[in-house]
Protein backbone atom coordinates (compact mmCIF):
# COMPACT_ATOMS: atom_id res chain seq x y z
CA UNK A 1 0.00 0.00 0.00
CA UNK A 2 1.43 3.30 -0.83
CA UNK A 3 2.47 5.67 1.61
CA UNK A 4 1.51 9.08 0.98
CA UNK A 5 -2.10 10.08 0.41
CA UNK A 6 -0.59 12.16 -2.53
CA UNK A 7 0.70 8.85 -4.31
CA UNK A 8 -2.93 6.89 -3.16
CA UNK A 9 -4.97 9.93 -4.98
CA UNK A 10 -2.46 9.49 -8.06
CA UNK A 11 -3.04 5.64 -8.08
CA UNK A 12 -6.79 6.02 -7.89
CA UNK A 13 -6.53 8.48 -10.80
CA UNK A 14 -5.03 6.25 -12.78
CA UNK A 15 -7.24 3.32 -11.75
CA UNK A 16 -10.13 5.57 -13.09
CA UNK A 17 -8.52 7.19 -16.21
CA UNK A 18 -7.84 3.18 -17.46
CA UNK A 19 -10.68 2.04 -16.44
CA UNK A 20 -12.92 4.84 -18.49
CA UNK A 21 -10.61 3.91 -21.49
CA UNK A 22 -11.64 0.58 -21.82
CA UNK A 23 -14.94 0.71 -21.16
CA UNK A 24 -15.45 3.92 -24.08
CA UNK A 25 -13.74 1.49 -26.23
CA UNK A 26 -15.91 -1.33 -25.44
CA UNK A 27 -19.26 0.83 -25.97
CA UNK A 28 -17.91 1.96 -29.01
CA UNK A 29 -17.28 -1.56 -30.13
CA UNK A 30 -20.57 -3.44 -28.53
CA UNK A 31 -22.99 0.22 -29.91
CA UNK A 32 -21.32 -0.58 -33.52
CA UNK A 33 -22.85 -3.42 -34.93
CA UNK A 34 -20.84 -3.11 -37.62
CA UNK A 35 -16.98 -2.77 -35.77
CA UNK A 36 -15.40 -6.68 -36.35
CA UNK A 37 -12.39 -7.56 -35.63
CA UNK A 38 -11.75 -8.04 -39.78
CA UNK A 39 -12.19 -5.03 -40.08
CA UNK A 40 -9.93 -3.34 -37.62
CA UNK A 41 -6.99 -5.59 -38.77
CA UNK A 42 -7.75 -5.26 -42.72
CA UNK A 43 -4.88 -2.56 -42.36
CA UNK A 44 -2.14 -4.84 -40.73
CA UNK A 45 1.41 -3.92 -42.31
CA UNK A 46 4.10 -5.51 -39.88
CA UNK A 47 2.45 -8.36 -38.91
CA UNK A 48 0.08 -9.37 -41.32
CA UNK A 49 1.02 -13.02 -41.21
CA UNK A 50 0.57 -13.31 -37.54
CA UNK A 51 -2.79 -11.32 -37.42
CA UNK A 52 -4.52 -12.49 -40.92
CA UNK A 53 -5.51 -15.79 -39.55
CA UNK A 54 -7.72 -14.15 -36.86
CA UNK A 55 -9.86 -12.01 -39.43
CA UNK A 56 -11.12 -15.59 -41.32
CA UNK A 57 -15.45 -15.64 -41.48
CA UNK A 58 -14.89 -18.66 -39.09
CA UNK A 59 -12.91 -17.29 -36.06
CA UNK A 60 -13.53 -13.43 -36.43
CA UNK A 61 -17.03 -13.11 -34.66
CA UNK A 62 -15.70 -14.97 -31.97
CA UNK A 63 -12.82 -13.36 -31.46
CA UNK A 64 -14.94 -10.05 -32.44
CA UNK A 65 -17.24 -10.82 -29.09
CA UNK A 66 -14.31 -11.74 -27.16
CA UNK A 67 -12.84 -8.47 -27.87
CA UNK A 68 -15.69 -6.09 -27.12
CA UNK A 69 -16.73 -7.66 -23.81
CA UNK A 70 -12.62 -8.12 -22.74
CA UNK A 71 -12.47 -4.24 -22.84
CA UNK A 72 -15.46 -4.01 -20.71
CA UNK A 73 -14.73 -6.58 -18.35
CA UNK A 74 -11.03 -5.22 -18.46
CA UNK A 75 -12.05 -1.90 -17.71
CA UNK A 76 -15.37 -2.73 -15.45
CA UNK A 77 -12.60 -4.50 -12.84
CA UNK A 78 -10.42 -1.50 -12.91
CA UNK A 79 -13.20 0.68 -12.19
CA UNK A 80 -14.14 -1.12 -9.26
CA UNK A 81 -10.76 -2.41 -8.27
CA UNK A 82 -11.23 -6.05 -8.35
CA UNK A 83 -8.67 -8.13 -9.45
CA UNK A 84 -6.39 -5.43 -11.22
CA UNK A 85 -3.84 -7.77 -11.55
CA UNK A 86 -6.05 -9.64 -13.59
CA UNK A 87 -7.45 -6.66 -15.55
CA UNK A 88 -4.01 -5.21 -16.26
CA UNK A 89 -1.92 -8.37 -17.59
CA UNK A 90 -4.93 -8.33 -20.23
CA UNK A 91 -4.66 -4.62 -21.02
CA UNK A 92 -1.38 -4.85 -21.64
CA UNK A 93 -2.18 -7.87 -23.86
CA UNK A 94 -4.60 -6.08 -26.08
CA UNK A 95 -2.62 -2.72 -25.97
CA UNK A 96 0.51 -4.27 -26.95
CA UNK A 97 -1.49 -6.14 -29.75
CA UNK A 98 -3.07 -3.22 -31.17
CA UNK A 99 0.86 -1.57 -31.03
CA UNK A 100 1.48 -3.94 -33.61
CA UNK A 101 -1.55 -4.64 -35.29
CA UNK A 102 -1.21 -0.76 -36.80
CA UNK A 103 2.51 -1.06 -36.96
CA UNK A 104 4.54 0.46 -40.31
CA UNK A 105 8.23 -0.16 -39.02
CA UNK A 106 8.89 2.11 -37.36
CA UNK A 107 5.72 4.07 -37.24
CA UNK A 108 2.50 3.35 -35.40
CA UNK A 109 -0.67 4.22 -37.27
CA UNK A 110 0.54 7.83 -39.41
CA UNK A 111 4.42 9.57 -39.43
CA UNK A 112 3.12 11.23 -36.16
CA UNK A 113 4.05 8.32 -33.98
CA UNK A 114 7.36 6.94 -34.01
CA UNK A 115 7.65 3.56 -32.46
CA UNK A 116 6.27 5.15 -28.99
CA UNK A 117 2.57 5.94 -28.75
CA UNK A 118 -0.80 6.22 -26.80
CA UNK A 119 -0.52 1.72 -26.19
CA UNK A 120 2.97 2.38 -25.08
CA UNK A 121 2.35 4.69 -22.51
CA UNK A 122 -1.09 3.56 -21.45
CA UNK A 123 0.52 -0.43 -21.21
CA UNK A 124 3.27 1.49 -18.99
CA UNK A 125 0.22 3.03 -16.53
CA UNK A 126 -1.21 -0.28 -16.68
CA UNK A 127 2.50 -2.25 -15.37
CA UNK A 128 1.98 0.85 -12.74
CA UNK A 129 -1.25 -0.05 -10.87
CA UNK A 130 0.33 -3.84 -10.88
CA UNK A 131 3.57 -2.86 -9.05
CA UNK A 132 1.92 0.12 -6.89
CA UNK A 133 -1.16 -2.95 -6.04
CA UNK A 134 -3.84 0.01 -7.32
CA UNK A 135 -6.73 -2.62 -6.25
CA UNK A 136 -5.91 -2.38 -2.78
CA UNK A 137 -6.15 1.51 -3.09
CA UNK A 138 -10.03 2.43 -2.68
CA UNK A 139 -10.54 -1.18 -4.49
CA UNK A 140 -12.14 -4.36 -3.74
CA UNK A 141 -9.08 -6.14 -4.10
CA UNK A 142 -8.41 -5.62 -0.03
CA UNK A 143 -11.56 -6.95 0.55
CA UNK A 144 -11.18 -9.84 -1.43
CA UNK A 145 -7.91 -10.65 -0.16
CA UNK A 146 -9.15 -10.94 3.51
CA UNK A 147 -11.72 -13.27 2.20
CA UNK A 148 -11.15 -16.84 3.41
CA UNK A 149 -11.60 -18.73 0.29
CA UNK A 150 -9.26 -16.20 -1.27
CA UNK A 151 -6.41 -16.27 1.49
CA UNK A 152 -6.38 -19.73 1.52
CA UNK A 153 -5.93 -20.54 -2.24
CA UNK A 154 -3.17 -20.04 -3.85
CA UNK A 155 -4.25 -19.70 -7.22
CA UNK A 156 -6.48 -16.83 -6.15
CA UNK A 157 -4.25 -14.87 -3.84
CA UNK A 158 -2.02 -13.79 -6.73
CA UNK A 159 -5.05 -12.20 -8.32
CA UNK A 160 -5.96 -9.44 -5.77
CA UNK A 161 -2.72 -9.09 -3.72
Amino acid sequence: MPDSTAERYLIFAFRMLMAWTFIYAAYHQIADPKWTVAGFLSHTKTFHEIYAPFTGPSISPTITVLVKYGHLAIGLSLLIGLMVRVSAVAGIGLLMMYWTAHMDWPFIENPNNFIVDYHIVYSTVLIYLIVKHAGHVWGLDALAEKLPVVSQSSLLRPMVA
